[in-house]
């Protein structure tokens, strides 16, 4: 495990070096065979009874696979929190002390900023947020479970953190519905079938978050009514990013207390909580294809032979991403190698890695 966790954590302070980002240290339970992860629960708005099930299945799961569980839900109006389970005081006080958490879960938090007033308290005030948005930059994991997007409506910040900028927009009434995975070679999908079937509350939401995440899986309309929020032929409804230093991974279904009794749907949730700690890696590692655009538009200097570079890595890039929307994997795998060979020519091992993760991602949807 030491070795997954060590690999990731220096791939994510290149990464952050490259980006130019503000890096401090990856958490340090993650380099251990044992670490710590935080549950977020405290609700403001609509409290979800999955929440207490949900932190008892992560508490159970931790005790299983090598993790230590803090949990951060404290009573809040209506909402009856977990008080014999809660942190005496909330844990995003600095970033330093958020630091010893592998990984933070947010799990279905709500706190009714939906309506966009921006003096309506929010999950996290400023401090907290500030505290937050560091430990990311850091290298720090982000779990968003369910409702996660149905928090801090009002900080745009965070709504690309869940992903893509998608926001929980309505749901229907909750049915039975088939889920396809898109991505079958991700350590939190490789043990899923290519159409799960399962009885959830299935959100809508404010936009398709594709452009910007890598979608693990999506939703199929014609097997349920989505409602009047449908989203079409199109509807991812789990996905993952690598994020300004640090892992998003989001699963919006398991609404129903249930859930988080089903072996198969917890397995999935360990290996989203395993990915964002560092301690798993494959499939591609999350990696978009704008991620790997972004640090190559980086890496200009000025001269000649960098600009040429970049601008011939692109190129390939953007062919080899039209490859793979029109279902042509073998072709883009192609083009991806004709890429890294150009990246060499940059020097930059962050660059070639990324379109190594590329690579692996296609060629896991060959098979």
């Amino acid at each position: 495990m030491k070795q997954h966790v060590q690999r990731a954590v220096t791939g994510l302070c290149a990464a952050g070096v490259a980006l130019g980002l503000g890096v401090v240290a990856m958490p340090a339970q993650a380099a251990d065979d044992d670490y710590r992860v935080l549950v977020v629960g405290e609700t403001l708005g609509f409290r979800h009874s999955h929440i207490d099930d949900t932190t008892n299945a992560i508490i159970a799961l931790g005790e299983e696979h090598g993790f230590a569980v803090d949990v951060w839900d404290p009573p809040q109006g209506t909402s009856p929190g977990q008080p014999s389970l809660t942190l005496p005081s909330t844990p995003f006080t600095s970033t330093a002390d958020l630091s010893k958490y592998a990984t933070i879960i947010f799990a279905s938090p709500v706190d009714a900023t939906n309506n966009l007033d921006p003096n309506r308290p929010r999950l996290l005030d400023d401090t907290e947020l500030a505290a937050f948005q560091g430990y990311i930059r850091g290298g720090g994991g982000y779990v968003g479970l369910h409702a996660a997007t149905d928090s801090m409506h009002t900080v745009p910040w965070y709504s690309e953190l869940t992903g893509g900028s998608a926001r929980f927009r309505n749901h229907p009434a909750q049915q039975t519905a088939t889920m396809r995975v898109e991505n079958p070679s991700h350590p939190s999908t490789e043990m899923l079938p290519t159409e799960w079937v399962r009885f959830d509350e299935w959100y809508n939401f404010t936009t398709n978050p594709r452009e910007d995440v890598h979608v693990l899986i999506t939703l199929d309309e014609s097997t349920y009514n989505p409602g009047s929020g449908r989203m079409g032929a199109d509807h991812p409804i789990a996905w993952c990013h690598n994020f300004e230093g640090g892992r998003s991974w989001y699963e919006g279904a398991g609404h129903t207390d249930a859930s988080w009794h089903d072996p198969l749907f917890l397995e999935h949730i360990l290996k989203g909580i395993e990915w964002t700690a560092g301690v798993v890696t494959g499939g591609g590692d999350c990696v978009t294809f704008n991620e790997v655009g972004e640090i190559v538009g980086g890496l200009g200097d000025g001269s000649v032979r960098v600009d040429k570079l970049g601008a011939d890595v692109t190129a390939y890039l953007d062919a080899a991403e039209a490859a793979a929307d029109a279902g042509d994997h073998a072709g883009a795998i192609a083009v991806l190698r004709q890429a890294k060979g150009k990246a060499h020519g940059l020097q930059d091992e962050v660059l070639v890695s990324k379109i190594a993760d590329l690579i692996e991602w296609q060629e896991g949807l060959l098979s």
